[in-house]
């Protein structure tokens, strides 16, 4: 079926309502409208994400209903009874609808729905499956993507995302359904009848007791420390503020500005606080009130950054992988000194995160595990360790800012990543050291691990075309001789490699002490480089860095 035949299936259906129907009419641009209808909206183990609207190719209510009528359908195969789903949201635009959607198509189905009354993080949502022993779990939101998106993260039974085995199977059977398939009930009815309960706020206490347990040092903290805190519009206020306050750091400025939980996103265009555009307005609050940590949060709450400032009171960025070694840094070396490192022990990263954090858990003599991309894949090593207990579960990163301190919850977590980074911070600053210091403390000990992540957009039925020309660019020339780069090996995940599954991913070990990686975004039209140099000097492994950047980016303006 081509696009203007589901065009017209949509304009036909007895289902879609007007307003749906008059929001395809009004569009006079042909290729908006193959865009919204060329495929259908795919499931993967990211679940649904896409820009809101209507269309195969957009989030709307009927394909929100229409997965969650095929996740009935699986979880109705099973053979134990009572079976119940744990459901939040975040504050983007329809979330309120999606979630009551599904909400309803899970209640019709005679699935148990726990449902949070309110906007919550999403860490707070992989807690729930495994606080009431649900059989999975939906958090409706779009991450940090711009805010005409949305999206439908799916969680199974241990609290972590799909993996592939079930992403397949719910793929498979939202495949085969129509719109007519889908079973809805009305929400108020299915919510008098008991099959919609909210959830109460002992979860929530549960919660944070959880992770204020996490907590390592208590007298040895300046907590005076000004802490300016920005939830960028989304579900963070609360919760951060909240264990911020029990901790006992009171000295909290909140960004105004960003403090109210706005789907539209009015003072940010791209809430991710990976990128420095984020820090616009905490930037200017930390100036103001000569603030010594600024924190964001990006707007389900997974996603945690900051600034600090140096000895001459100048603020400073860091990148995922420097945040992720401090903590690693901090946390390891507190816990060895209180004489509370376990042997069993371990952190996980990704593929695509740098070799600092792992060395120094060498260091410590703490395991390091390899993971694909996505905490999907980094949790589930806590799960395999829940069974043959090889291993305990201690952190959890990548690169992209996503960092889990415990096991308690199987996905990122911004409120406990939060918790631990003001309390690191507090730490250093009583032995008069800022962040920066501690990094360059770091450096210095372990090498100059230098690094640099390029993004390329390109959206649309063309841009896709040309991440897949650029990916099997990479793939299938000699990079090496093309490129002018000493390489030593190149990997690709295609196959799958040294027991991880195959995934679009390629890695080249350079001959002096470099790599890069590179792989299509599972969420966004991007295609992304991880380019990473180490050298015992800071000059050197720049030059390594600049080299290999150079030359990428002079590749990708060549094949466009």
């Amino acid at each position: 079926m081509d696009y203007k035949e589901k065009i017209n299936e949509w304009l036909d259906s007895k289902i879609i309502t007007e307003d749906y129907k008059d929001e395809i009419r009004k569009i006079n641009d042909q290729e908006e409208l193959k865009d919204r209808f060329y495929k259908y909206l795919e499931f993967g183990t990211a679940g649904l994400r896409g820009k809101i609207g209507a269309g195969t190719n957009r989030m709307n209510i009927y394909l929100v209903a229409k997965v969650s009528q095929a996740i009935s359908n699986i979880l109705n195969k099973k053979e134990e009874k009572n079976k119940s789903v744990a459901i939040s949201r975040d504050n983007r635009l329809f979330s309120d609808e999606f979630t009551k959607v599904t909400a309803s198509v899970f209640a019709a189905n005679g699935i148990k729905v726990y449902l949070y009354k309110d906007i919550k993080p999403t860490p707070m949502l992989s807690y729930a499956v495994r606080y009431l022993s649900a059989n999975a779990g939906v958090m409706i939101t779009a991450s940090h993507n711009p805010k005409d998106y949305n999206g439908y993260k799916l969680y199974w039974d241990k609290g972590s995302q799909i993996l592939e085995d079930v992403a397949d199977q719910v793929s498979k059977e939202n495949t085969k359904l129509k719109f007519d398939d889908i079973k809805i009930m009305d929400f108020e009815k299915a919510i008098d009848e008991n099959l919609i309960e909210y959830i109460s706020k002992d979860l929530e206490y549960s919660y944070y007791k959880e992770t204020l347990s996490m907590a390592i040092n208590d007298k040895d903290l300046d907590k005076d420390i000004k802490i300016v805190y920005t939830p960028l519009h989304g579900t963070g206020n609360i919760p951060v503020r909240n264990i911020l306050s029990k901790r006992g750091f009171n000295n909290i400025i909140l960004v105004e500005d960003q403090a109210i939980a706005d789907p539209y996103f009015t003072t940010i265009d791209y809430p991710n606080p990976e990128f420095i555009e984020a820090f616009k307005y905490g930037l200017e609050y930390g100036k103001k009130y000569d603030g010594d940590l600024i924190l964001a949060t990006d707007p389900d709450c997974d996603r945690v950054s900051f600034m600090a400032k140096d000895k001459n009171g100048e603020y400073k960025s860091f990148n995922g992988n420097q945040i992720g070694a401090m903590m690693i840094y901090y946390i390891l070396s507190q816990l060895k000194e209180k004489s509370k490192l376990n042997p069993k022990d371990a952190i996980v990263k990704s593929v695509v995160t740098g070799n600092l954090g792992k060395i120094i858990a060498d260091d410590f003599s703490v395991k390091c595990f390899e993971s694909l991309t996505g905490f999907k894949n980094i949790c589930n090593y806590a799960n395999i360790w829940d069974e043959d207990k090889d291993n305990k579960f201690l952190f959890g990163y990548e690169e992209s800012i996503g960092y889990v301190f415990g096991d308690y919850v199987r996905d990122k977590d911004a409120v406990v990543s939060s918790m631990i980074i003001c309390e690191m911070a507090a730490y250093y600053k009583k032995k008069s050291m800022t962040l920066v210091d501690l990094l360059d403390e770091i450096y210095e000990k372990y090498g100059y691990y230098k690094e640099n992540l390029l993004n390329f957009k390109f959206e649309g039925i063309a841009g896709k075309k040309h991440i897949e020309k650029i990916i099997s660019y990479f793939r299938n020339e000699d990079i090496g001789k093309d490129l002018g780069l000493d390489v030593k090996e190149k990997i690709d995940y295609k196959e799958g490699y040294k027991g991880l599954p195959a995934t679009n991913l390629l890695i080249f070990h350079l001959n002096n002490d470099s790599w890069f990686a590179v792989r299509p975004s599972g969420t966004e039209p991007k295609i992304k480089f991880y380019i990473y140099a180490n050298d015992k000097l800071e000059e050197k492994s720049q030059e390594k860095l600049d080299k290999i950047t150079d030359k990428i980016k002079k590749k990708i303006e060549e094949l466009a």
